[in-house]
């Protein structure tokens, strides 16, 4: 038997490379992965307030201009894969895929479709908070309707491990900037990319 009925993807980090996209719209790398890191620090388990307005903000924060956030905002789906992006996905055959992710709806689902198919994109806006709060995950989780263990969360972001383990996921790190392991929950996996993961799942 399977040892997982599905598979849940964070999509911004694990299965999307989207800092080259902040790096351009503030026209600078330095500039663009500070303005990454703002952004994060305002929605990072927050409840829900508008991506958009998010982006505007921590824009002003750095002294970009509203020129800079809607730049980012209208290229949003234009986000590349990783190079193993797809080739991951393919691999789990017709094992149920889907996305949490920390953004609107609308941006959810445009950069979905840039990794690949997914059963659906729960998003921050349609579960009401950002992640980690537990409320993306679980809504996730009523929504492919199955119990936790029998999901694997696959997480990008550092925070992304706690966050699925707390509400009973086991959780494959595609740790791929190197991020210092979280103090808050330990990966079942812990790799730089998603090479170990259909080994895991045919286990």
């Amino acid at each position: 038997m399977p040892r997982y009925d599905a598979v849940g993807f964070d999509l911004l980090t694990a299965l999307l490379d989207t800092l080259p996209l902040w790096r351009s719209a503030a026209g600078d790398d330095e500039l663009g992965t500070r303005w990454h890191t703002a952004n994060q620090r305002l929605l990072k388990g927050q409840p829900y307030r508008a991506f958009d307005d998010l982006v505007h903000e921590s824009a002003r924060e750095l002294g970009l201009g509203r020129a800079h956030a809607t730049t980012l905002l209208s290229r949003w789906g234009e986000a590349q894969p990783w190079p193993d992006t797809r080739r991951a996905l393919v691999a789990l055959g017709d094992t149920p895929r889907f996305v949490v992710t920390n953004c609107s709806q609308k941006l959810g689902e445009r950069a979905a479709k840039q990794a690949g198919e997914f059963a659906f994109v729960m998003t921050a806006e349609q579960a009401g908070a950002y992640k980690p709060d537990p409320r993306p995950y679980l809504a996730a989780l009523a929504a492919i309707g199955m119990d936790a263990k029998r999901v694997l969360f696959v997480a990008g972001s550092a925070h992304d491990v706690g966050g699925a383990a707390r509400v009973g996921m086991d959780v494959y790190w595609a740790n791929r900037h190197g991020a210092p392991t979280p103090d808050d929950a330990a990966p079942l996996v812990h790799a730089s990319d998603l090479s170990k993961l259909a080994a895991l799942l045919d286990g």
